[in-house]
């Protein structure tokens, strides 16, 4: 019995490992993707690299340098503020998992991610939620500014985006970033509303503006579902 248990729960925290270990890889090539487009839209590399680690918000970071590139630092600062509002119901999910000490609550705070909450909520026993958050936030904070290292080197090799595709980067990234999320029918709501606002909006006013009207997408979660769609997702 005891055997059992040891082999079951190994094999739990390699399973756990092996998980952490195959997003910290596509986060660090996100992150690679943000240096390069960093570099090439103008930002010295040791400001993207600084700004991945004091930061440490994929997409804000990557909304930020692409409103920068096109002049618009007040956009650039509120657009990153509201995206990063999610945090705040993270961070109260997730206190009695980070720790009591405020050096726990200082640096577990800024390890706080999606992934590293999907992790943490994905657990019931305590200890494994705690060992989940800071393998898991650990692990993406390393890739995430090794790569963005990689990608700053990157950028800087050549002169023109097209050259390796680094145009398109931005909205690759963003895109990665977005599409776990879309699982969920709000979010999809939400999406879909914001991008209209956004492409409807985008040859009418300054760069930067449309972006914010965007989030005017999230009113959607005031709207109900409808009971039909509600019984239909019941069902399934």
């Amino acid at each position: 019995m005891r055997s059992g248990k040891r082999t079951s729960g190994n094999r739990s925290e390699r399973g756990l490992v092996r998980d952490v270990a195959a997003i910290a890889a596509a986060v660090g090539a996100v992150g690679a993707s943000f240096g390069a487009i960093a570099v090439v839209a103008g930002l010295p590399g040791w400001l993207a690299v600084t700004m991945s680690i004091l930061v440490f918000a994929g997409g804000a970071q990557f909304m930020a340098v692409g409103l920068l590139a096109v002049g618009s630092p007040v956009a650039a600062i509120a657009a990153g503020l509201l995206l990063n509002a999610r945090h705040l119901p993270f961070g109260l999910a997730l206190a009695p998992v980070i720790g009591q000490r405020w050096w726990q609550r200082v640096v577990g705070s800024h390890l706080l991610t999606d992934e590293s909450v999907a992790f943490t909520l994905a657990e019931q026993d305590p200890a494994r939620r705690r060992r989940s958050f800071w393998l898991a936030g650990t692990a993406v904070f390393v890739s995430w500014n090794v790569g963005t290292v990689l990608g700053v080197v990157l950028g800087g090799a050549t002169g023109d985006p097209a050259a390796l595709g680094l145009d398109a980067a931005f909205p690759a990234g963003l895109l990665a970033l977005l599409l776990p999320a879309l699982r969920d029918s709000d979010v999809r709501r939400c999406v879909v509303i914001g991008a209209a606002v956004a492409v409807l909006t985008t040859p009418l006013l300054p760069a930067g503006l449309p972006v914010l009207l965007a989030l005017a997408g999230l009113l959607a979660l005031a709207v109900p579902t409808p009971p039909r769609w509600t019984r239909r997702t019941g069902a399934a």
